[in-house]
Formats: C-alpha cells, structure tokens, sequence
C-alpha cells in the first residue's frame, strides 16, 4: 500500500479530501467498489476505478491499496478498556496452562513491579489446567512476597486475592460472597476489587486505558462502548477514559454506566457523566464460570441455581424511569432465570408507559447466553438489542468446555443463540467483554459463523454486520458502520487473502462476479484460514493506525 500526500499539508486531519483506490471496498452502495473518496470524516463516494481518476485532481491525498481490502471499522460492543490495559501491560494469567505455570507468572511479576505497588492480573480459569482447582490464598501469599494481589477469574466475576489485599478492606469476612480460602464472589468481590482498583494512580490508569484503545486500533477497531459502573470501576475512571479518547487519536469511545435510575435527576447525573445510558454492567446475575448465574434449575456441578441481584420489579423500575427520561437503559444477564426476570421486568415498564416508547429507546441486554423460546419472543417484541461475545462460545462451548461442565451437554447446547435471535428480529452488537476474551474483531465473527453448536451459526455476512453497523445501532445511531455516501469514514484496510460470499445454504462460495448478487465480499473465515491483518485504522477521517512498513 503506498501513498502521495501533497507536500505542503498535514498528514490526514479530518478536513481533508482523500482518494483511495486499487483495493476493494466493502460497501453496500456498490458490491463491486474498487476506490473510496472522504471528504470533511465522511464518505463522500464509493465506485470502480475507472470511475476514481475524475477525483484525483481534487484532492489532498491518493492512497494507493495495492489490491488491500477496505471495510468499515469494526465496534466493540462491550469493553472494560482500563482492565483490558491492565491485561496488556500487566499480569495476564490466560496463557498459563497449569496451577504451578500461574503461580510461576505471579511470582516473576511480583518481582519486577516497584515495591509499594498493588499487583494486579487476571485471565486464570482453573477449568483448564489439569489440577482443576484455584490457586489457594497460602499459594498466592508466597507467589507475591506478602504483597496485595487482586486476581479476577477469567469471567471477572469471582477473584482470588493474597491475605494482604484481604485485610485492607474493613468487614469483608461479613460480607456476602466471602467464604475462607474460596474466590470471592457478590458483595466481597465488589469490595476487593475496588480496594485494588483504588490503588491505581492516574498516571498507571491513563496509561492503560492508553495501551487499550491503541491495541483496539491496531485490530481494525474504530469504536469501542465502555461497560463501566459503579460495582466494575469508578466514575473518574469513565470520565478519564471519556477525556482522553476526547483529547487524542483513537477509537470512539462510548461510555455506559450501570446505575439504577429511580428519576430524572438520577438520569441527568448519568448524563453529566458523559455516558450514552444507564446500561452495561447493571448485574441481574453473575457468570456460569464462577456459578453466580443464575438459572432455572440448579447447575450440574453445584447443588444450587446461582445469584440474583435485580428481580423484576427493580428492572421495570428502571427501564421505566430510563425511558421517561429519554435515556437508554439496560442490563447484564446470562442465565435463564435472569433473562425470564428481564423479559418480565421490561414487559411491565411497557405495561405502564406504553410499548412503543420502550421499544423507541432501544434498550439492551449484556450476554443474553441462555435464553429460552419464551424470552427470545419477548426480547423481540420489547424491541431489546442483544449485546453478545460469540467467543464465548469459542472459549468454553463444546460438550467438554465449561458450559457443559456447569450445565450438563443438553443445557449447553442452548447458549448463544445468534441464528434464533437473528430470526426471531432480535438486533445484535458483537463484542468481546474485554478482558475476559480478547479484543480480536474477525475472531468474534469467525466464533459466530463457526459456532460450536450448528444450529446457532449465521453467516459471515451477518456476523459482520453486528460487528459494525450493529454497534452504531446499539447507541440508537443508524447513519454509521458502514460505507456509503454521508457516513462517518471509519473505516479499516486489511491484508487478506480471497475475498467469497455465502451461498443461501452456508456453504462458502468463491466471489461472484455475478453483478446480479449484490453482495459486497468478505475474507475466508474458515477455521483453519489466517485472519486479516489490519494495516490502517481511520477514525472520522483521522489515521489512528498504521502498522509499520505497510
């Protein structure tokens, strides 16, 4: 890929008038685009090359794609951008392929981090080494030296800490979730974490949230929705992230905070924190991994349902309160008992305020892993958008990964529905939830159209489709994610091998050059086949990556 940039301007400010051409351009606009123009952030044309040479005199700069693929940016839909960074530039346990390998890791950090230092990691899921079982608190005091140490299970949703940590917090052995020499869940988890969180300084926190967004950049990543709130962060760590995507070149960030909104002066102060609604991580329930979901029936590996934190009534108050004042709202939910407990608690906001102004704010729900036929109905008609992690299924899907642990084979079988919400009218946003699985764009799509379970796969095109244009439609923006004429130039160009569509029968099949398929084409995602390699990421006009030698 080369580009001739007009000596006498800046390298690519938003105003500036920009031709690429050589490539293909993935654009619903023309199937068959070869050349993209952006004028002032926006798409200002797509068309063939031929086409492109009227444009060439007229612009600020020609880049050259040298056959490179361009699509719009991709939107994480789900993000905790501060631990994500943390993860990058700190202790990150997902690689450890056994008890001993993880209590190795923790001891080598331990080592190289400044003394007075809180240690902070996490990513460790005892359900894949061998010992099957977490690392004990003597285990992690020795591995630390003595030192705090905060270590979130992969699904953040339970940690095991040093005795250090434990007793800088005040009560915890009286607060729910607490039980001696176990991960800590609920109540003392929140409080561990945010004693941890506490410690960090601005400086190590902006670096982080620094190292994240420039690592979702590198991705193709042009937006990311930041899931904070007051039980995962803290306000300044939102409204530092908001300040600093604001203030330099990055992906979009929007912020949700998870807060229960009883009013309008609730709401304005959600506002006032520059977040787009009171959504995210407003927990219904826990996670299956730590046994905190909760279910129905009781798990198959524990004689209980799991945790719930909201029932019905508090989430009808809340969606309520949010739509009356105009502001989205939503909720983390993954087991079956809390997705009947949302449906429920919507259903009765929509009883009391009328459904269309439920289903005008869009409101959404985290996860949504095991919905029912009855909630998959009622998420449709509500007009609920499903924020989902197809690599989920990916990571722990499978009749011998943890969903079948936790839940026996036939119960596993019905997580992550992507091809019955698709067709029941369920408008999905993919996402990662960022640390628990990776920032990894094409991994997330190729995780949805591959899914473990056949019947719950969509297609590539579809995939994409929620990756992008769906995470705009998540914030209630319809005019973004992708590139057509007056939409925002967020766009990537990626290295890729043959581009192919999908034939009505999900089988894949070589592009046609059949003008009457209408259908933009896409990279081989087949498992096996080497992923795109992003080698820019433009935002509103502005590159905010390059990779090197490109």
């Amino acid at each position: 890929m080369t580009e001739r940039t007009s000596p006498s301007s800046p390298a690519t400010p938003s105003d500036r008038t920009v031709l690429l051409r050589g490539g293909e351009v993935h654009s619903p606009a023309d199937p068959f685009a070869t050349a993209m123009v952006v004028e002032r952030g926006h798409v200002a044309w797509v068309g063939s090359e031929g086409a492109a040479d009227a444009f060439a005199g007229g612009v600020d700069e020609v880049l050259d794609l040298d056959g490179a693929l361009v699509t719009p940016a991709f939107t994480d839909a789900h993000v905790h951008t501060t631990s994500t960074g943390l993860a990058l530039t700190g202790l990150d346990l997902s690689g450890a392929r056994t008890l001993d390998e993880a209590l190795a890791l923790v001891r080598a950090h331990a080592a190289a981090r400044p003394t007075g230092e809180v240690l902070l990691g996490g990513g460790w899921d005892a359900s894949r080494w061998p010992e099957q079982r977490h690392p004990s608190r003597a285990e992690l005091d020795s591995a630390a030296g003595g030192r705090p140490l905060y270590l979130p299970r992969v699904d953040v949703h339970s940690a095991v800490v040093s005795t250090a940590l434990l007793d800088s917090v005040p009560g915890i052995t009286g607060l729910s979730g607490y039980a001696a020499d176990e991960p800590l869940t609920g109540a003392a988890h929140h409080a561990v974490r945010a004693a941890a969180h506490g410690a960090i300084g601005t400086a190590q926190r902006t670096a982080a949230q620094r190292a994240a967004l420039a690592h979702a950049a590198s991705l193709g990543i042009g937006t990311v929705h930041e899931c904070a709130g007051p039980e995962i962060s803290d306000e300044a760590d939102l409204t530092g992230l908001l300040k600093l995507a604001a203030e330099e070149p990055g992906p979009r960030v929007f912020g949700y905070w998870a807060e229960q909104v009883a009013n309008a002066k609730d709401a304005r102060r959600i506002r006032e924190l520059g977040a787009v609604g009171a959504a995210g991580d407003l927990f219904v329930d826990g996670s299956l991994g730590s046994h905190t979901a909760c279910l129905h029936q009781p798990y198959a590996d524990a004689p209980h349902t799991g945790a719930a934190h909201l029932d019905a009534a508090a989430i009808a108050a809340h969606v309520a309160a949010c739509t009356e004042a105009g502001l989205q709202a939503g909720f983390h939910a993954i087991g079956d008992a809390a997705l009947s407990a949302v449906a429920d608690g919507v259903r009765a906001a929509a009883d009391r305020i009328g459904l269309p102004r439920v289903r005008a704010a869009r409101h959404r729900v985290e996860h949504a892993e095991m919905l029912t036929p009855a909630t998959l109905t009622a998420f449709a008609d509500l007009g609920l958008t499903a924020s989902v992690q197809p690599a989920f299924d990916a990571a722990w899907g499978g009749e011998e990964g943890m969903y079948a642990q936790r839940l026996g084979v036939d119960r596993a079988r019905t997580l992550n529905q992507y091809a019955a919400m698709l067709k029941a009218g369920i408008p999905l946003a993919l996402g990662s939830d960022s640390p628990v699985t990776p920032l990894d764009p094409w991994g997330t799509v190729r995780a949805a159209a591959f899914h473990r379970t056949p019947a719950h796969r969509v297609s590539v095109r579809a995939a994409f489709t929620a990756h992008t244009r769906g995470g705009w439609r998540a914030v209630g923006r319809d005019d973004a994610g992708t590139l057509v004429p007056g939409a925002p130039a967020d766009y990537a160009i990626w290295h890729t091998g043959d581009l192919v569509v999908q034939a009505p029968d999900d089988r894949v099949a070589r592009w046609s050059t059949d003008p009457r398929s209408g259908t933009p084409g896409l990279p081989d995602l087949t498992p096996g086949t080497e992923l795109p390699v992003c080698l820019r990421t433009v935002v509103a006009g502005h590159t905010v990556f390059v990779r090197p030698n490109a």
